[in-house]
């Protein structure tokens, strides 16, 4: 059995135990007037998950002093690693911080794909052996001065920032690439922690199985899309492809390197997100490209009941739905 498998037997064996393994039964306890009872169940079980992750990041801090995370499109990364982060506080341990994004080689440099546009998920964009040099003289510990991208002007600048890692302090960096053994060639692999995070599953089991992880990450993305960056349901659809091109190439290659996998699905993700999708989903017209996987998400979510807006309110503030709906507030 493979590590992910793993991940979504457990997912799923959860799920049976507290008795809710189909749509119907969840929309059971949501006509029961149970939907906050469940949020704050779901969400108790995901700080546990964070808990469990730091306390094993805590058991090999000595010699794994570098956490390394990656996971497709709208799997909550950024959620989960603050969260795992502060479960590390917690135990005594300090996280620092590296944006590989900042690790970018100048624009000059920066590969092709075949029509003839940047590629900037490809692994030739980042510069290896830079990065690879700061986290030596680091695990050495020598003070580096940590690079800022200007992605306007498409080169590296300094502003004077400085990191030494101190006792108790772990590197936490977060992209595509990141569990890739070929970002950080010059790094002892043993050194570093690898966390995978994906939406790997939504509701096994039942006669209707509700588990396409792809149509729930692309629905996350269409809601933080349109709320966050102006950008269209209908556009995101369409680039929809190119995303998951990435992700095949760059990033499920690499899950069954990872030490842990944490599976961001909640029980109540579905509902939450119907009551922002679906009006996104319905405004796309039928002359658009998009509109033919628009009916099909919208078919997706027919057995879904939405959360109403007292529901919506008893999401927590640090929740992994929060990154995708607004709301959010995790440091």
């Amino acid at each position: 059995m493979t590590k992910i498998d793993a991940a979504m037997r457990e997912y799923a064996d959860w799920c049976s135990a507290i008795g809710i393994d189909t749509m119907e039964k969840l929309r059971e306890v949501q006509q029961q007037g149970r939907a906050i009872e469940l949020i704050n169940l779901c969400e108790a079980r995901q700080e546990r998950k964070y808990a469990e992750i730091a306390n094993q990041i805590y058991w090999r801090k000595d010699s794994a002093r570098i956490v390394m995370m990656s996971g497709p499109s709208s799997s909550g990364k950024t959620s989960s690693s603050l969260r795992i982060a502060q479960q590390c506080r917690v135990l005594g341990l300090s996280p620092k911080v590296i944006e590989l994004d900042n690790y970018f080689v100048d624009r000059s440099l920066t590969p092709r794909d075949e029509q003839g546009n940047y590629d900037f998920e490809a692994l030739e964009c980042m510069d290896i052996p830079f990065l690879n040099g700061q986290l030596q003289a680091l695990l050495r510990g020598e003070r580096v001065e940590l690079p800022r991208y200007d992605f306007i002007g498409g080169h590296r600048v300094f502003e004077g920032k400085t990191l030494k890692l101190e006792k108790g302090d772990i590197l936490f960096m977060e992209g595509i690439h990141a569990l890739n053994p070929a970002l950080t060639p010059g790094v002892v692999q043993d050194n570093i922690f690898k966390v995978y995070i994906s939406a790997l599953s939504a509701l096994p089991g039942g006669e209707k199985v509700h588990n396409s992880t792809t149509d729930k990450r692309l629905l996350r993305r269409i809601v933080r899309d349109s709320r966050t960056r102006g950008k269209s349901p209908e556009d995101t659809i369409l680039g929809w492809p190119s995303v998951r091109r990435g992700e095949t190439l760059h990033i499920f290659p690499y899950e069954e390197r990872a030490d842990v996998i944490f599976n961001s699905s909640t029980l109540y993700d579905l509902p939450v997100l119907k009551r922002y999708a679906q009006p996104l989903l319905e405004a796309i017209p039928l002359s658009s490209e998009a509109h033919v996987k628009a009916k099909l998400l919208i078919e997706f979510l027919s057995l879904v009941q939405p959360l109403s807006d007292e529901e919506i309110a008893a999401i927590p503030p640090t929740s992994i739905m929060r990154e995708f709906i607004g709301g959010q507030m995790l440091i």
